[in-house]
């Protein structure tokens, strides 16, 4: 068997630089620091546009795999509906998320969907409602789980649409799908919007003290693409999310779910953890910092160990942030350059401003 090379997506690993000293001054992760003071940069994703509605590690999925449309469009819907259980066809899927949406003092404001614990009894009444609604219209809504449905509306057409971790937590005009039938998806929502006000799951949510589901978030529209026009980037995959699985699932990768550790990689592995993500997106830096803890202990300093021995070729890491994102590569021979010594605040603050000094 070939010797290994591991590269590990990190989504959400590089908040703003300002905020890095604070976060990552006091944090011993001695791990990626190493890694990171022997790596050199080989790529970075610093969009033109700062509103552009994908994020870096959707970017950096869909441009690995060879999907079209980037960095406007990540089409990785029809992947995650295939990871959840459901089957690709010639159609156009979206995922579309239940949500809540609160008013802030004069906007509008997306709560994260993964904040919302829904339960799967609410979850089959609210969809079972919307699924009547989207049927009337010529629209095919599908829920293979309680947190994740899929829509199949030709009167779409091919929508521009934010990520909710993009949109989360910020004013949700700029974030809105975008396109030429925009309106009617607008119709659509204020339909569902409207069955859902004063539903029964919606009035036992409330009681129980939990936010109502009163909206739909749509996003990550795309077609399936036969295996042979994609790439196959991979011998291995480990990671647990729905995109990178489906993918993975596509093109015949072997894919494992990170409980499987590293013991599972086999050639060329990629190896996605998205613990940092549910932190980053609602700003509770102290689980953050100790998820960054958990990865420097459990993957990086395993990752560095195999290096160190030849067992691997080399390390890449894809740090990531919510606009941006940097890839770092460091091969074995890099560990004797000793004199590349440089602390994690030191290297990561220069990373971060590369996509705020961005025109």
């Amino acid at each position: 068997m070939d010797t290994p090379a591991l590269h590990f997506l990190l989504p959400f690993a590089l908040p703003a630089s300002a905020h890095i000293p604070a976060l990552l001054g006091d944090l011993e992760l001695p791990a990626l620091e190493k890694l990171l003071a022997r790596a050199t940069l080989t790529a970075d994703d610093v969009p033109a546009d700062p509103f552009v509605p994908t994020l870096p590690h959707e970017r950096w999925l869909a441009t690995t795999f060879g999907l079209p449309g980037v960095p406007a469009r990540a089409p990785l819907a029809p992947f995650m509906l295939l990871a959840d259980g459901g089957t690709l066809d010639g159609r156009y899927w979206y995922c579309v998320q239940p949500a809540h949406i609160h008013i802030a003092t004069d906007h509008l404001v997306l709560t994260d969907p993964a904040e919302l614990a829904l339960d799967p009894a609410d979850a089959d009444t609210l969809f079972q409602t919307a699924r009547a609604l989207f049927a009337e219209d010529g629209a095919e809504l599908i829920a293979p789980r309680p947190d994740r449905w899929y829509l199949s509306a030709p009167m779409l057409g091919e929508l521009l649409s934010a990520s909710p971790a993009r949109a989360a937590g910020r004013n949700v005009d700029i974030w809105l799908p975008k396109g030429p039938a925009e309106l009617t998806w607008r119709k659509l929502q204020n339909e569902v919007q409207m069955a859902w006000h004063a539903h029964p799951a919606n009035d036992a949510r409330e009681a129980r003290g939990l936010p109502p589901v009163n909206a739909l978030w749509l996003y990550a529209g795309g077609q399936r693409i036969a295996a042979p026009r994609l790439n196959r980037p991979f011998v291995t995959v480990i990671a647990d999310d729905p995109a990178t699985r489906g993918l993975s699932a596509h093109v015949a990768i072997d894919a494992h779910a990170t409980a499987a550790g590293l013991g599972a990689a086999q050639g060329m592995t990629l190896v996605q953890l998205d613990a940092l993500g549910p932190y980053f997106v609602a700003e509770d830096w102290a689980r953050w910092r100790d998820a960054w803890v958990r990865i420097d202990t459990q993957w990086l300093a395993p990752a560095l160990q195999r290096l160190a021995k030849g067992e691997t070729r080399d390390v890449a890491l894809t740090l990531c942030g919510d606009s941006h994102g940097v890839t770092m590569r460091v091969r074995s021979g890099d560990l004797r350059k000793f004199w590349r010594r440089q602390s994690l605040t030191d290297r990561l603050v220069p990373l971060a401003k590369l996509g705020e000094d961005a025109p």
